[in-house]
């Protein structure tokens, strides 16, 4: 009797651990901030619904660029980086339906020269480092560092993030390379040996040869590419959502034609030779590629190059292109939020 009074004393003095301990699991997992704290302006003054255009220097001069904060996170801050070149943040906005339930915050940015942002036309302009030096005048005016910043970039965003990040990774808290290969030529290899063979020889062989015509503005151009390549590669919907329209409807065609070539069937443009596979292992943040089954780019390549960095995971969407947030939407955002909450409570 005595000895069953002791433990029962004993069980009552271990509850509060027990229960503190139980807390904490809960808090772990569940976001990190209230919805009221999520909901707090960043700013005093006229609310703008999160817009923001940020002034951005160059040495042509000084531009605006125009960005959109969604949420308030002091330790989780998603700055999103767009294709293209020179498409728009449009196509991100399904992340709305995603980040704020668990209290992401993360920014919509129209890069310079893209629809929303200010559009030289100075052709100098349009250079890997200086859009490099372009993300972070946008880092800086936000406040974004090393406790919060997490840099997604998807296609030339790819490209954009693998390069601010070996120049600027001190910066960063996570990094997200999404639907892009660290080879343009390797890219430009995949489309012609793997891709263009599934296409019917005719449709590839008039592809070509408008290329090479320069005929690329040509309807027809257009309509060869769509139902046979965009359709099965870039997003498999059967009907793309008015985001991904609108994105396409404002590219900037004189920026991506410079930069990337006439269409997303490879890649000739200024970008052509760019090549950072050997530099993965300079990469020490903690970073994530995404590819897909159906993509413009090879994803075993994408797989590669995540276990070439110091702290890499990859993700598959398997039923998706290059478009995955869109056409294996549940995947994507899962696997990119599961990332950000493993970076977040340093499980990575």
């Amino acid at each position: 009797m005595h000895f069953l009074a002791v433990r029962f004393r004993l069980m009552l003095a271990l509850c509060p651990i027990f229960f503190l301990l139980l807390l904490s699991c809960k808090q772990e997992a569940s976001p990190v901030i209230t919805l009221e704290q999520y909901h707090q302006p960043h700013e005093a003054g006229v609310r703008t619904g999160g817009v923001k255009m940020i002034p951005i220097k160059t040495t042509q001069g000084e531009f605006k660029v125009w960005t959109k904060r969604i949420g308030n996170n002091p330790r989780i801050k998603v700055l999103f980086l767009h294709g293209g070149p020179s498409s728009t943040h449009e196509y991100w906005e399904c992340a709305e339906s995603f980040f704020p339930s668990e209290g992401i915050e993360f920014i919509l940015y129209d890069q310079l020269g893209s629809f929303y942002s200010d559009q030289p036309t100075d052709s100098s302009l349009w250079t890997i480092d200086r859009f490099v030096e372009e993300v972070e005048q946008v880092r800086a005016a936000l406040a974004l560092d090393s406790t919060n910043f997490f840099l997604v970039g998807q296609s030339w965003g790819g490209i954009l993030a693998l390069e601010y990040a070996l120049r600027y990774q001190q910066h960063l808290k996570g990094l997200v390379i999404s639907n892009m290969m660290s080879d343009c030529r390797a890219y430009d290899l995949y489309a012609d040996e793997v891709l263009a063979p599934g296409m019917d020889p005719k449709v590839v062989d008039s592809v070509k040869w408008m290329e090479a015509n320069g005929l690329y503005t040509d309807p027809r151009y257009m309509e060869l590419l769509m139902p046979n390549f965009y359709k099965k590669h870039l997003c498999r919907l059967e009907e793309w959502p008015d985001p991904v329209n609108r994105s396409f409807a404002h590219l900037n065609p004189s920026i991506y034609v410079l930069m990337q070539g006439p269409s997303e069937f490879g890649i000739s443009g200024r970008l052509e030779h760019w090549d950072r596979s050997a530099d993965l292992n300079k990469i020490r943040v903690p970073a994530m590629t995404i590819g897909a089954t159906y993509d413009t780019m090879d994803p075993e390549h994408m797989r590669w190059m995540s276990t070439q960095m110091l702290k890499g995971r990859f993700l598959l969407c398997p039923n998706g292109s290059h478009m995955a947030m869109w056409d294996d939407q549940e995947v994507y955002f899962e696997g990119l939020i599961r990332f950000i909450r493993d970076v977040d409570l340093g499980r990575m």
